[in-house]
């Protein structure tokens, strides 16, 4: 008898299976396949998606080629249709010009110099093109957004609260003592201790909220439609939460803390860097006054 007779591996049997397992029912959507804006993607439902240049657009592609409102897509009862919204280059569906048309599904939209794909929800692309996206714009660690694709979402919410006079307000939250978790326990540990707090930042951010991992330690929560007496309460909320949790560190539960620094938009913070730095220079604040505290820019 041969070894390839009695290889263990070569003698397993094969499966039946039905084919691949189908998930849940999914979003149609719009993918950026090619120019500026690649990987961007829209949910496309009932509500008109607006596709162009502005910061505003629900699929922002920032390129002089594309129209400030470019074209507009939605989902009309079984069908998803495409309208031009008077772009100076005319919106093209497989490089042919509309003025409105019914896509299906791998139709490819361009916009200037750059091309949209039209996925249906029934495609069998549709999973594939979910997890590229998921990698694109979520930290994998705490499954948060990263930085990335935070400040995208960022610029994006400054630009509609200059717009419609709307307030805005930017947390910056930071572990405190963090460097001393991943020297005494080691990095998987002090992992373990970022998962833990993002699950927790997630119990508390509303659907409108944006919460980020932005960096090793440090997360960010922005607050539209919100005053900073609302985003206080909000981080002390918060603040409050992670010290009375418990975290599993060299199999005993520990005490860990956040500092939190706050700022809004306003005329001198008007865009993200300025509004960005006031509230990491609050956190900053934060710190100095001994931790475990929210700090707001402009306190005394």
């Amino acid at each position: 008898m041969s070894q390839r007779d009695t290889d263990p591996i070569t003698n397993q049997l094969t499966v039946l299976s039905g084919g691949p397992r189908r998930s849940g029912p999914r979003s149609a959507f719009g993918v950026v396949i090619h120019g500026a804006g690649l990987g961007k993607r829209a949910d496309i439902d009932a509500t008109p998606v607006v596709v162009g240049r502005s910061q505003e657009a629900d699929l922002h592609i920032p390129h002089k080629s594309v129209s400030r409102q470019h074209c507009e897509i939605w989902r009309q009862d079984d069908t998803y249709r495409i309208r031009d919204l008077g772009a100076t280059n005319r919106t093209r569906v497989n490089e042919q010009p509309v003025t409105e048309a019914t896509l299906a599904d791998g139709d490819h939209v361009t916009l200037g110099e750059s091309i949209l794909k039209f996925i249906s929800h029934s495609s069998v692309e549709a999973h594939y093109h979910e997890e590229v996206y998921q990698l694109a714009t979520h930290d994998a660690l705490t499954e948060l957004y990263n930085r990335r694709h935070f400040i995208e979402l960022v610029d994006k919410e400054i630009a509609r609260a200059h717009r419609h006079g709307r307030p805005l307000v930017m947390c910056i939250i930071d572990v405190d003592l963090f460097k001393p978790v991943n020297d005494s326990f080691g990095h998987v540990a002090g992992d373990g201790v970022l998962r833990q707090l993002a699950a927790v930042v997630r119990g508390f951010v509303r659907g409108e909220d944006i919460a980020a991992r932005i960096g090793g330690e440090e997360f960010a929560v922005l607050l539209p439609e919100s005053d900073l007496a609302s985003a206080r309460a909000f981080a002390e909320r918060l603040r409050e939460a992670v010290a009375a949790s418990e975290f599993l560190l060299g199999g005993e539960p520990r005490k860990i803390t956040i500092s939190v620094g706050i700022a809004d938009l306003d005329p001198a913070r008007a865009e993200r860097g300025a509004l960005m730095q006031a509230a990491d220079a609050a956190l900053y604040r934060a710190k100095e006054a001994g931790r475990n505290r929210v700090w707001v820019q402009g306190e005394g």
